[in-house]
């Protein structure tokens, strides 16, 4: 049941961006009811107010609705700032906006690949129960085959093909005993109380691999600590009695993970950046599509094909406009962190025009 006075999640419990937005909305103790995007509720409330099938989605109680993870995010911050989101130095700023484009644009790799590849059989009849829950379970599985389709393609045009998943568990098992090791010293990603950073991450390390059977057990089995960061940041709810005082520290826990950022995703930006760059001045005026064809990407020296999508430009963008504002202090720490983790990339970036995010897509902000 709905409550005119709360918010409305529109989501699910699979879904990886729906939980982003679900773990924000518990730790700040906004007031929100979730509903179930079934097709009832895709048919009668999504597609009406957003014009395409998404989620999560949410509306306030003035009815304004609120589509993509991120902007949802930015905008429930403008309306309720406190408990804060944002870290307290620039310097934070800037990494919180980083491990958000991680968990958001790269670990979406893993996460499709082990829910389509791994954990297929249940993400399916998981799939069909949240499309129609009075049906019984064989229909909701026929339904559920029906209905993950799209998405299990979605795991191998995201790069997720047979040559690349020996690389692809390697290196996110790998992750996960880098993470366990941050969460040794610290309770959150960037100290002592949740940012941005951890929503990011929180939504594939949840939606996906901790939900899901198989991926849940190598979570339990190799990153004890991680988990219980999962259960946390899943159950938590600010208090600001009991998460202490928020400092300037950058965890040297966390340079395994940026250089893993460096290493394997600022290069797929930057072809990602060239090609879109191209493809404007070839394309003057013309809508932006979601993606431009295929690229190559690389994890642990294997390389395959996978599609470029400009909409990471934006989420990189976010992350660039927050390095790019640092001065003195703040950006020679910066750049020493840079330098340690193999960022030269990043610093350097071959920045496209400003970008508005445009639907599932980007636009030139100019445009």
């Amino acid at each position: 049941m709905t409550t005119p006075e709360r918010l409305q999640l529109y989501g699910a419990e699979i879904s990886y961006f729906t939980a982003k937005v679900r773990g924000y909305l518990q730790w700040k103790g906004l007031p929100f009811d979730e509903v179930p995007a079934d097709a009832r509720v895709y048919r009668e409330v999504i597609l009406p107010r957003v014009g395409f099938p998404v989620i999560p989605v949410v509306t306030l109680p003035d009815g304004q609705t609120l589509q993509d993870s991120t902007d949802i995010i930015d905008a429930l911050e403008s309306l309720h700032p406190e408990p804060s989101l944002s870290p307290p130095s620039p310097l934070q700023r800037w990494l919180a906006r980083m491990l958000e484009l991680y968990g958001d644009e790269w670990l979406l790799i893993p996460a499709m690949h082990y829910r389509w590849h791994h954990n297929r059989d249940w993400a399916v009849q998981a799939f069909g129960a949240l499309s129609a829950p009075e049906l019984p379970p064989q229909a909701q599985r026929e339904l559920g085959e029906r209905k993950a389709a799209p998405f299990a393609r979605a795991a191998e045009l995201l790069g997720a093909v047979p040559a690349m998943h020996a690389a692809i568990e390697a290196s996110y098992e790998a992750l996960l005993l880098e993470l366990d090791a941050h969460f040794t010293s610290w309770p959150w990603m960037l100290g002592k109380r949740p940012s941005v950073a951890d929503f990011g991450l929180f939504g594939p390390l949840y939606a996906h691999q901790y939900r899901d059977p198989t991926s849940g057990a190598i979570m339990r089995a190799l990153a004890p600590r991680l988990v219980a960061w999962v259960e946390r940041l899943r159950d938590g709810r600010a208090s600001g009695q009991d998460e202490g005082t928020a400092d300037e520290q950058v965890p040297d826990t966390l340079l395994p993970v940026l250089r893993r950022q460096m290493r394997e995703q600022m290069p797929e930006l930057a072809d990602t950046a060239e090609r879109f760059t191209a493809w404007l001045q070839a394309h003057p005026g013309e809508p932006v599509p979601r993606t431009l064809g295929l690229h190559d990407f690389t994890i642990d020296g294997c390389t395959a094909p996978r599609i470029v999508r400009p909409y990471a430009l934006w989420m990189l963008q976010r992350a660039r406009e927050a390095y790019l504002i640092l001065d003195g202090n703040d950006r020679l720490r910066a750049d020493a962190l840079l330098d340690a983790t193999g960022g030269a990339l990043f610093r350097d970036f071959p920045d496209p025009v400003p970008l508005r995010r445009d639907g599932m897509s980007v636009a030139p902000a100019s445009g």
